[in-house]
């Protein structure tokens, strides 16, 4: 590595969020921000033009959420370095970001305290995650996971879908989708369907 600064691309669809990151990064003399991005299609190409030593990622954005545009990013180059900031601390949702191939996640409402280090440490080559983070990794590690048919009834659960209407949607008898129902909250510990939808929403099982 050289000794110039570290090369940072900002990835989030919120300038306002950008404009905050850039004047953090501004108070550290080793990081430069070289690129930003309001999209995962743009980071990509932003990424393949200016080849930073960190990207920094939200997961929520329209057209190529920030997951794909992790993968598609480490396709390309398997050595990218990947921070995920988010507003989201569900652990599948964790799961999923350092299965793509992020190497920290961080809260956006620890930046001020955690960014800088956080960059320092991944720069270094190391993972990071935040103690919420990690809390909820190990508060889910035991659970018995859902299967794809039971968080396919879950999201259908979330916007307001009955029974009968799920079976009609999913092609599946209405039995069927009561014994997932069952199943999903024994597993997810809910009180009700409304509470299990909450849970699945929280850990990041489901999106809406």
């Amino acid at each position: 590595m050289d000794s110039g600064p570290i090369r940072i691309l900002a990835v989030d669809d919120h300038p306002i969020f950008r404009e905050g990151i850039a004047s953090l990064l501004a108070d550290h003399s080793d990081m430069r921000l070289v690129a930003e991005a309001s999209g995962g299609i743009e980071a990509v190409r932003q990424f393949r033009v200016h080849k930073p030593d960190i990207t920094l990622m939200d997961l929520q954005m329209p057209e190529m959420n920030g997951l794909d545009a992790i993968m598609a990013i480490r396709g390309e180059f398997p050595e990218a370095r990947i921070i995920v900031l988010t507003t989201y601390s569900g652990d599948v949702q964790v799961l999923r970001a350092l299965k793509a191939g992020a190497c920290a996640y961080l809260l956006k409402n620890t930046l001020h305290k955690e960014l800088a280090d956080t960059i320092r440490t991944v720069y270094a080559g190391k993972r990071a995650l935040s103690p919420e983070t990690v809390f909820e990794l190990v508060e889910h590690a035991t659970d018995d996971a859902l299967t794809p048919g039971e968080v396919d009834v879950l999201r259908l659960i979330a916007t307001g879908n009955a029974n009968k209407q799920i079976a009609d949607l999913l092609s599946v008898t209405e039995e069927t989708v009561k014994s997932r129902v069952k199943n999903i909250l024994s597993k997810l510990n809910a009180n009700d369907r409304t509470h299990a939808a909450t849970i699945g929403l929280k850990r990041g099982i489901i999106e809406l």
